[in-house]
């Protein structure tokens, strides 16, 4: 049994999937004592030579990978989880990479001793923003980076994984089902994740938003999230207006 199953999904990722495993091989060990980890792949039937080089990976008995349609990223997701043995789960995409080699070992002893449900660190993008979390309002917003959450694996069974009938924030969801079950939530200042932006929820696009409120609304009461719901709209205006001013002046893409 592996203390860290990092799960990884991908569709016709293309080569940068490979610096993805290559960060979570290249993880220094942890601790004497500690449980090892694992990293489970699933991958979306590509068709782009992604499955052949998966087959290189099969020497390596750190790795676990499958290959076949599916319902869309959180549908791989919960096949990762249900195929997970770590004591807990580390969700990342092609698109993202571990912080460095010394991620894991410098979790691990955090993790042995959490009773946390979620232990949740920092994650930065590319483009140099990080995103910290911020526990003391967890329900207003995605209150933490979803690649830099480690979930206690059993936790998230017994909530069912995420719901596939969201496309953009099944994973506010999912926290949300977790605040309000009562988990134990836990910050960490180690940066967990590297992530590219433009993902699903760095998209910037008002279906994203939408989906935040609609989430929202399931678990809050509408008068409560009104003011919540008057942020997300802000930050969506505010999203809206730097790519229009980023393609009216290109040259300002650092600043942005």
């Amino acid at each position: 049994m592996a203390l860290v199953s990092v799960i990884l999904v991908c569709r016709n990722p293309g080569p940068r999937v490979r610096a993805a495993v290559a960060s979570v091989l290249g993880q220094a060990p942890l601790a004497h004592g500690a449980a090892g980890i694992e990293l489970e792949i699933v991958d979306g039937a590509s068709s782009d030579g992604t499955v052949a080089w998966l087959s290189t990976l099969n020497a390596d008995p750190r790795v676990r990978w499958t290959s076949a349609p599916d319902g869309g990223v959180y549908a791989a997701m919960n096949l990762g989880l249900q195929r997970a043995r770590g004591t807990w789960c580390l969700f990342l995409g092609a698109d993202d990479v571990l912080a460095d080699s010394g991620v894991l070992a410098a979790a691990a002893p955090i993790l042995q001793g959490s009773e946390a449900d979620v232990v949740a660190g920092h994650a930065v993008y590319t483009d140099g923003r990080r995103y910290a979390p911020c526990l003391r309002r967890k329900a207003w917003r995605n209150f933490a980076h979803h690649q830099a959450c480690f979930y206690r694996t059993d936790a998230l069974r017994r909530l069912g994984g995420y719901d596939t009938s969201l496309r953009l924030q099944a994973d506010y969801d999912l926290n949300l089902r977790l605040i309000r079950g009562r988990a134990g939530m836990q910050e960490i200042t180690v940066l967990v994740a590297r992530c590219a932006p433009g993902g699903l929820s760095d998209s910037g696009l008002w279906a994203n938003y939408r989906e935040e409120i609609l989430v929202r609304h399931r678990h809050i009461r509408a008068w409560r999230a009104l003011l919540w719901d008057a942020a997300a709209v802000a930050r969506f205006v505010r999203k809206a207006w730097r790519r229009r001013s980023h393609f009216a002046h290109p040259e300002s893409e650092a600043n942005v």
